[in-house]
Order: structure tokens, then sequence, then C-alpha cells
């Protein structure tokens, strides 16, 4: 007779998973208010940090167990930039091509729609207003977006605009405060400007690069290696999550459950907007909420090595054009090993095993608040 594992997982002590607020949190709220890491044998405490700067320094300073990252974090961590070195690893992916460009309404009404119209805007103020971008985090995977973004359309980044690291949270009433001229941020907080009436919606991450990798799930090495049962079962939970929120059904009930206080604490109806659709793109217009977060299609757990080269690519491409005289920064040999496919494989391996019953939304669980 086959076992069912699951029975026999135990955890010592609640991990502590750090998250977010946005869209891209759904993985990690559904696994917790759904009993997916009940199923593994894990007590898990979910923790809503403020900035993805307070989720690195929780996370090396072992303060939190796993968190959501940016992409790019796990790289950042091992080369010590912007923060003590720490090895750190992920074992999946949380989400795909997440974030959208925002501009304010007044750069929209002063004639901005497009790369082109902004680069003339720039021209004809140049010497007297410089405009500020906000980019969640410095290196991260939207910040790289946004860049890619502005030089495919004749304009520097490092010198023709100002790119700041804003929590996505703050970015909406930042721009409405008009500290902001627009900025490239994850769902719901695009959807919020634009209900508010603060900003445009000009481009999505799935139309500049799709299938980029937008989180993933961020550990210590020391936890990998010294905690692998618990590892192992967070990601199997975790992917079982993520194919859930990838369900028609789930997005529908993400939008409520993802608006309560303690996850996102946005409107039902702006969450809606990025995970649903319709999702207004331009005034006027509508564009796929698919366009956006993408949880589990497309093999987008997996933690493959292109992936990890779209990251360090970009990595290295924006340290380059910061070095002196754009010298080619030297590439570390430790940023090997750092997307750890082989805990995945188990990981996954975990879920066959499991009984085949998806973990689709139940009419009758109670939302704790």
């Amino acid at each position: 007779m086959k076992l069912n594992r699951a029975k026999f997982f135990r955890s010592t002590e609640a991990l502590q998973l750090g998250f977010m607020p946005g869209s891209g949190c759904a993985p990690l709220v559904y696994a917790k208010e759904y009993g997916l890491f009940a199923k593994y044998g894990l007590e898990v405490e979910l923790s809503r940090e403020a900035s993805w700067a307070h989720i690195r320094d929780k996370v090396i300073n072992g303060e939190l167990d796993a968190a959501q990252a940016p992409a790019t974090l796990p790289f950042l961590a091992n080369l010590g930039l912007d923060s003590d070195p720490c090895s750190c690893v992920s074992a999946m992916v949380l989400s795909l091509q997440g974030s959208a460009i925002t501009i304010s309404r007044q750069l929209w009404e002063e004639g901005v729609r497009d790369l082109p119209t902004l680069r003339q805007y720039i021209h004809e103020r140049w010497g007297k207003h410089t405009l500020t971008i906000g980019a969640g985090f410095a290196y991260s995977p939207e910040a790289f977006v946004l860049r890619d973004w502005l030089a495919s359309g004749g304009i520097d980044p490092e010198t023709q605009v100002r790119i700041v690291p804003v929590p996505p949270e703050q970015m909406y009433a930042i721009l409405k405060l008009g500290y902001l001229d627009g900025f490239c941020g994850c769902e719901p907080w695009n959807s919020v400007a634009v209900e508010a009436g603060s900003g445009i919606c000009v481009a999505t991450g799935g139309e500049l690069a799709p299938l980029y990798p937008e989180t993933v799930l961020i550990v210590r090495q020391s936890f990998a290696a010294g905690q692998t049962s618990q590892h192992e079962r967070l990601v199997a939970a975790l992917l079982e999550a993520c194919a859930a929120c990838d369900l028609p059904e789930t997005r529908l009930l993400l939008c409520d459950l993802l608006s309560h206080r303690q996850y996102v604490n946005a409107p039902p109806g702006d969450l809606k907007a990025g995970l649903v659709g319709p999702f207004q793109l331009r005034e006027g217009d509508f564009g796929n909420a698919r366009d956006l977060a993408i949880f589990h299609q497309h093999e987008a757990n997996s933690p493959t090595d292109q992936k990890a080269a779209w990251i360090i690519d970009h990595l290295y491409q924006l340290l380059t054009a910061r070095s002196p005289q754009g010298r080619p920064y030297e590439r570390a040999p430790i940023l090997k090993n750092i997307f750890r496919l082989d805990t995945f494989g188990r990981a996954r391996m975990l879920v066959r095993e499991q009984p085949v019953e998806a973990a689709l939304p139940r009419k009758e669980a109670a939302i704790m608040v």
C-alpha cells in the first residue's frame, strides 16, 4: 500500500515567510488560506513587509526563513550588492512578467503617449526638468524592463531620467502627489493609480519582455542545506498554489482574498483588473490581464538556466553601464547554481506523490481577517 507521505511530514516550529503587498504574493496567501502548507506538514506564518530592502535584510539576518523576492535578489545577495554578502538560493520562480509602466496624468495631458513623445518631451525640457520614475528595487526585474523600454526609444536611462527605488504600494500615492512622473511596478498599484485618476498605464511587462522572471522564493543556502525537507515541502506547497492561482475560478476568488488588510489591502476591483481583466491600458483602451502575472503556465516555476541568464545578463549590463568609462564588469563565478533545479525537481516529485486533488477554491472556506 502506498503511504501518503504528507501525513508523516512534521515541522518543529513555524517558518517565517515574507511577502510584499501586490498581486504577486497570491501563491503564498493561497497556500496559507487553503491549507497547502498544512498538507505538507508545515506551519507557516506570513509576514507582510514594507519594502524589498526589508525582505533582503531580514532573509540575510535570519529573521525570515524564506520570502517572495525579486528574481534578481538571490544573485545580488551572493554578490553583496547594496548589502552584506550572503549565500542565498532559489528553488522556484513564483511569477513571470508581473509589472507594468504607468505615467502621470500630467505627462499624458502634456502629450506623452508613447516612447517617441516621451523622448520629445525630455528633449524639449533638457536642463530644466529631469523626469523621476519609480521602480521597486534598484536591481529588480521591473527596473531592467523599465530601462530596456527607455533605451528602445532612444532615451538613456542613466543620464536622461532619474530612476529611484520606491516600495510598490507607495508608488501610486507618490505619483499622485507629483513626486514621481511615472513608475514601473506590480499590480494592483498601476490599476489603483488609473482608478484614482493620477496615472495612465502605457505598457505591460508581458508586451516588453514576454515571460521574464519577476519573483522567486528566496532562502539562505544554510537553510536549504540544513532544513532540506522543510525547504522541499515549502516549494511543493507553493507549486500547488501557483497551479491553482492560474485557474480562472481561483483568480476571481483571489481578488477578494488579497484585498484584506493583512495581505495587499487594495480594492477588489483594482485587483481584478490585473488578475482577471479587463486591464486598462492607455486611455480608452484595454489589455489582457494575461499580459501581467503568470504563476504556473509556460513552465513558470522551473528555475531554469535560461531564466538565470536573463537576470545575469541584465545585471551585468547595468553594472557595466555604471562602471567608469563603461568598463565591462567581470562576471563572478559565484553566480552559478543559485537557481536550484535539483531541489525543484525533488519538490515536484513530492507533489506528484500526493493524492490527485487540486487545491481548488472551497466556497465554504473562511478567510481569516
